[in-house]
């Protein structure tokens, strides 16, 4: 188990390279991450690296694709709360093999790190997380959230007759939010090409080396696919401000 300061890391990596194609036309001319949420002016990976660095991280090693040059001209211009490396796959590797591509940037590789896909925009406490990765000695801790089915649910009594509608309700299921915590030992386990949740995780799950990371209920989570997506994000965030 990491001990002292080093349960909680200080370096990450935000996976950017996605095309957005279900975001068009917003991602015509720009990744995904770089769309912003309506009303802020910032993208979404602004929002991204000020949580990072609010929890700590003081390196973040950003991955590119998609319109990688709208990227890195952004970061280069932007004033950000922490040092960002870039990089960018010479030909596609998977979503393995590009995570340990950009790994491989990560300042300390003896140490942990935490890891972002790009199209997300949460709040909650990695510190949390780090230490509870920590306390169950796990190789790789993945943030759990319960997103609200986007249609109404019927409920019914055992006789067949409806008792209620209700609107959106959490799903049943926890999904992966898209959030990690990974342990210096996770790089190496790691494919050069292909899907890491086919391989890697499958592995660490027998192994019962993977733990799973409820977000704390209030934490606000949401993948930002579509329009809708944004709309909903935008009018989430007023709400928050009023």
């Amino acid at each position: 188990m990491d001990t002292g300061t080093d349960i909680f890391p200080t370096q990450a990596v935000v996976l950017a390279g996605g095309q957005g194609s279900r975001l068009r036309p917003y991602t015509d001319d720009r990744p995904k991450p770089m769309v912003e949420i309506p009303g802020t002016g910032t993208p979404i990976i602004g929002h991204q690296l000020a949580w990072l660095a609010a929890e700590g991280v003081t390196h973040a090693v950003v991955s590119c694709g998609h319109l990688a040059g709208v990227l890195q001209n952004w970061l280069a211009t932007a004033e950000l709360p922490l040092r960002v490396t870039t990089v960018v796959e010479d030909e596609p590797l998977g979503r393995g093999g590009g995570l340990k591509y950009a790994a491989a940037r990560l300042p300390r590789p003896d140490a942990p790190w935490y890891a972002t896909n790009g199209d997300i925009w949460t709040r909650f406490s990695l510190r949390e997380m780090a230490a509870f990765h920590a306390e169950r000695d796990a190789t790789a801790t993945l943030a759990l959230a319960r997103p609200r089915i986007p249609w109404g649910a019927v409920e019914t009594d055992t006789f067949g007759h409806i008792t209620d509608f209700i609107e959106s309700p959490p799903s049943p299921y926890l999904i992966n939010a898209g959030v990690y915590v990974f342990s210096a030992a996770f790089t190496e386990l790691l494919p050069e090409r292909g899907d890491h949740e086919r391989t890697t995780f499958p592995r660490l799950a027998r192994e019962r080396r993977l733990a799973g990371f409820p977000l704390p209920q209030g934490a606000y989570w949401r993948a930002i696919d579509t329009a809708k997506d944004l709309t909903e994000a935008a009018k989430e965030l007023a709400a928050q401000r009023g």
